[in-house]
């Protein structure tokens, strides 16, 4: 029933193939050096003061008590370093777009945690105030988002 493959069928299973694996993969271009300099700005932000006097580390580390930060430190470093070092060492476009919707969780619970930093009641402050590796950290999760995002919705539709 099945003879021998002929060199065309050959060629054109070949050629297929290569095709489904490319259409998988993405190309960041220039866009992997912004991504790694807003990696490395989210690295550097943790040693910045977050709330108060306590570090983006010891905020990791749970020596701040306060969840949404503490939450936005692990999405932080969860999907901005690690899951987009991961996904510039593989390349494939499922891992960007997880990385695109891990970066929207943090964007907002980023978002969140220096608005519950900031906010009063009765004119008494609630927490000590966001710290400026807070908002650096805020500012590279959101333009991180944005590149994968923009990187992830870049494929072109398969037909």
């Amino acid at each position: 029933m099945c003879g021998p493959v002929s060199d065309e069928e050959y060629l054109r299973r070949e050629i297929d193939e290569v095709e489904r694996t490319a259409a998988r993969r993405i190309d960041p271009g220039t866009g992997a050096l912004t991504i790694s300099i807003a990696v490395l700005a989210l690295l550097v932000s943790l040693v910045l003061p977050w709330i108060g006097d306590h570090t983006g580390l010891q905020v990791v580390l749970g020596e701040s008590t306060t969840f949404l930060p503490r939450l936005f430190a692990f999405l932080a470093l969860g999907v901005g370093v690690v899951g987009s070092g991961l996904t510039l060492a593989v390349r494939r476009w499922a891992l960007a777009w997880v990385c695109s919707l891990g970066l929207f969780a943090g964007a907002v619970t980023g978002v969140l945690s220096i608005w519950t930093q900031q906010t009063t009641t009765s004119n008494k402050t609630i927490g000590p105030g966001p710290g400026i590796g807070l908002t650096i950290a805020v500012i590279a999760v959101v333009f991180l988002l944005v590149k994968w995002l923009r990187i992830a919705a870049s494929r072109p539709p398969q037909l």
